[in-house]
């Protein structure tokens, strides 16, 4: 098997695991949110997607294809420039990327429950303040 090939297939195993690794831990917070915000069945349908996203979000951002890339022996892109051999893949370079794999997909499921989380904090906020509103009309009106 071509190693570029092995590396990519690696890569993507590694980021596909440490993203079911970090939906799993992450399941139970999401549920909570999304339950105590929408208290109905949209909560479920949210939890599917924001589970799907995270999964798409930590392997495309573990698998950079864009930095792969330059281990495939590609002619130059400017005519009459040198050609350059692509690096060697020894252990070094499949410890490093490897190593990279996991710290991308971390940082990006990092940034995707930050956003879930900041957007689920405004609509808890707007939730409440739109039940306290309520609830001082109900009063006002009863009184």
């Amino acid at each position: 098997m071509n190693m570029f090939l092995l590396l990519l297939l690696v890569t993507f195993a590694v980021a596909a695991i440490i993203s079911l690794l970090v939906v799993k831990f992450f399941a139970a917070p999401i549920n909570k949110i999304f339950w105590s915000i929408l208290k109905s069945d949209l909560a479920q349908a949210w939890e599917r997607y924001v589970r799907f996203a995270a999964l798409v979000t930590g392997i495309s951002g573990g698998v950079r294809i864009w930095a792969l890339e330059r281990y495939i022996v590609t002619q130059p892109r400017v005519e009459g420039a040198p050609f350059v051999p692509p690096p060697e893949l020894n252990w070094e370079v499949w410890t490093l990327e490897v190593y990279r794999t996991i710290i991308e997909t971390l940082q990006s499921l990092t940034w995707l429950y930050f956003g879930v989380f900041f957007v689920a904090l405004i609509a808890y906020v707007l939730t409440r303040y739109a039940e306290r509103r309520g609830s001082g009309r109900e009063d006002q009106q009863s009184g």
